[in-house]
């Protein structure tokens, strides 16, 4: 009996090591879906992103009213999500897919769960003789991820870009860290496809309806990541300005604190 007893357990024990090896590899090397969702659960899907973008761009945002892309990336800077607005891939400029996954990677690489930067913050920071300067040149894109895979996926649910760091530094308009309603900086989303004025307010907008927007601090007059348009002829005043693109952006910019409040 007693050596039933042990033969019983011998075979439990290795089973539980062989269950428990075959979930480590799944886990560890599994390139699919089951290890994206685990790497995004936290985070809205494909469908929702594309939804709160569509609604962001179909109302005034001061640009050419062009049609858009959004990247949505955790906090490790791995990709959860890419979407378009439009009928068909390619009614969008095709270039501003990488553009719009840089400015999720800078949003989310230089921001904290106590201070909020927006990629429009950095813009005066890393011109010439700026605080910043050279930091644009940091952290580059993985081209093999940026351009890999099949193009009949791109904006799809499974992007090619998707599950993978994408890195990338973009200095201008559209780039938002996420932050949910405990405060937990959970990532970043990218907007490009219009004027990076535009790109910013669809991205404000979008991050809104995602309701992503709890932000605890940052450095525009009204202590969020708001796009700062105080450049002058000797510079920004403040040290994290972004050019002005045409007067309805500024104004449309300028008015988000009140027509899209931040999460409180």
């Amino acid at each position: 009996m007693k050596y039933l007893n042990k033969l019983t357990m011998s075979k439990l024990s290795l089973g539980l090591v062989l269950l428990l090896g075959l979930a480590g590899a799944f886990l560890w090397i599994q390139p699919g879906e089951a290890s994206n969702e685990l790497a995004c659960f936290a985070l809205p899907d494909h469908q929702a992103l594309k939804q709160a973008l569509t609604l962001a761009r179909n109302e005034a945002n001061g640009g050419f009213n062009l049609d858009m892309w959004a990247t949505m990336v955790n906090r490790d800077g791995i990709v959860c999500a890419v979407a378009f607005t439009g009928k068909h891939r390619g009614d969008q400029w095709p270039g501003s897919r990488v553009i719009s996954a840089q400015k999720a990677n800078t949003a989310n690489a230089f921001s904290l769960p106590g201070l909020a930067l927006s990629t429009a913050n950095l813009f005066s920071a890393v011109q010439p003789g700026g605080s910043l300067f050279g930091l644009q040149h940091s952290n580059p894109v993985d081209v093999s991820v940026a351009y890999g895979g099949e193009s009949l996926f791109v904006g799809a649910r499974n992007d090619p870009m998707v599950g993978q760091k994408i890195g990338g530094v973009n200095v201008f308009g559209g780039g938002l860290p996420i932050y949910d309603r405990d405060g937990r900086l959970l990532g970043a989303i990218g907007v490009s496809g219009d004027s990076s004025c535009a790109d910013h307010n669809i991205a404000w907008k979008t991050r809104t309806y995602l309701e992503l927007d709890y932000v605890p601090a940052g450095v525009s007059a009204t202590a969020d990541d708001n796009i700062v348009y105080d450049i002058g002829d000797s510079g920004s005043a403040g040290g994290w300005g972004h050019p002005d693109c045409s007067e309805d952006a500024t104004a449309i910019a300028t008015e988000l604190p009140n027509s899209h409040p931040i999460g409180e």
